[in-house]
Formats: structure tokens, C-alpha cells, sequence
């Protein structure tokens, strides 16, 4: 049985989401759209995610971790810290250099990674998500279709550990993370990596960068 950590002071938080260079982001959207809208749908996302993260209450500040000038600058713009990331080697690469120039700067940092893939995202519903995450060591959430993560968390004095990628709720569980049990957090499990994904997140209602770019990929208003 998890036990579960009771803290008198909520911690406030500090996102660390690592974005892939626009050309190479949202691979599985070429069947539905050219490469220059699909990289301007990926900034999109980022930029919507980003947004409601700054607007989230529990949050500190946003880390973002990339070596895309473009996205760099317009999520600078938007109040993000951006990380230069490594060479490329994968996505749990990128947030562990993430975690660790937020640690070397603040070493009493609650983190959790986000993913940039969340347009959709409520203020509201990530500030639950990472209230249940502050009782919990490292904590993770599952996406919406149940065998992926969107967010993991680590409280002061444990390390993130990220095991993102194929069938990643299993690999959180497996190392220890407790998994967030929320009910009515739907904005914070959508991402989107396919056409119905971004189908879904549409439905829930998307954020102003995402509406504006899914218009000029040429998808008919919602």
C-alpha cells in the first residue's frame, strides 16, 4: 500500500517540458497535415500548454527544454524559462538535464514534467493534479487513452527518473511512482499525437495558439 505524504505547506511547483525541434515534433500528424502546419501545430500545442501552465496558481515557472530557435523564442515570450537542450537523445535525456539546471538553480524545487503536447490544458485541472502529486514522493498521471503519462512529479530530495515512451504508465508504476488517481482532470491527460487525438482535444476546447493554427492547417471551425 502507497503511503501518502501529508505536507503543511503546498509546495508551489516548477514545470520542466522538453519540446523536440518543430520539424521533427508530431511525427504521427503527417498523414493529416503538410510538414510546416504540423510544426506550426506543435508550437501551437507548446504554446497553449505553456500559457496555462504560467496561469496555474501551484506553479512557480515553466522550464522549457529545447534547441528549436523558433519555439524558444515565442515560449520566452510567453514567460518561460528556456533550457538549451543537449544532442538528441531522446525525450527522458532531455528532462533529466531539465531537472538538473532547475536543481543546480533551486535545488528545493517540487518538479514535474509535463508533456508540451496538451492544448486543451485547464489552470484549474493541472493545480488539482499536482495537489494530489504533493502528497507522494514521485507521483505520475496517466494519458487518456491509459497507457502513456502526461505528467510526473518529484517532491524536494527525489530525483524525477522519467521512463517516457511506449507503454510508459507501466514503466512509472514500476519504478515506483504512485499513480494519480483524479477523476474530472481531462485537459491534463489529453495530448495529442495522431488526428484523433487532436480530434479529442478540439472537443474539450482548445487554447487560442491551437484554435488559430488548426484553422490555417485547414480543419473547418468547431
Amino acid at each position: 500500500m502507497t503511503v501518502m505524504q501529508h505536507r503543511a505547506t503546498p509546495p508551489t511547483w516548477t514545470l520542466v517540458v522538453p519540446l523536440k525541434p518543430l520539424p521533427l515534433a508530431k511525427s504521427r500528424l503527417s498523414g493529416t497535415t503538410d510538414d510546416a502546419a504540423r510544426a506550426g501545430l506543435a508550437l501551437a500545442f507548446a504554446q497553449d500548454t505553456v500559457s496555462a501552465a504560467l496561469a496555474c496558481a501551484a506553479v512557480r515557472d515553466v522550464a522549457v527544454v529545447t534547441d528549436d530557435q523558433r519555439a524558444g523564442a515565442e515560449l520566452g515570450a510567453l514567460g518561460a524559462r528556456i533550457v538549451p537542450d543537449t544532442p538528441d537523445n531522446g525525450l527522458n535525456a532531455a528532462l533529466t538535464h531539465g531537472e538538473a539546471v532547475v536543481r543546480a538553480r533551486t535545488p528545493d524545487a517540487a518538479l514535474a514534467a509535463l508533456n508540451a503536447d496538451l492544448p486543451a490544458l485547464r489552470p484549474a485541472e493541472l493545480a488539482q493534479v499536482l495537489d494530489a502529486a504533493a502528497r507522494f514522493p514521485r507521483a505520475f498521471l496517466a494519458d487518456a487513452v491509459g497507457t502513456g503519462t502526461t505528467l510526473l512529479s518529484a517532491l524536494p530530495g527525489h530525483a524525477l527518473a522519467p521512463a517516457f515512451g511506449l507503454r510508459s504508465r507501466e514503466r512509472h508504476q514500476a519504478s515506483g511512482a504512485a499513480e494519480i488517481a483524479l477523476s474530472g482532470v481531462r485537459s491534463v491527460r489529453q495530448d495529442v499525437d495522431t488526428g484523433a487525438d487532436l480530434a479529442e482535444a478540439v472537443a474539450l476546447g482548445v487554447g487560442a495558439f491551437t484554435a488559430r493554427a488548426h484553422l490555417g492547417a485547414g480543419a473547418a471551425p468547431a
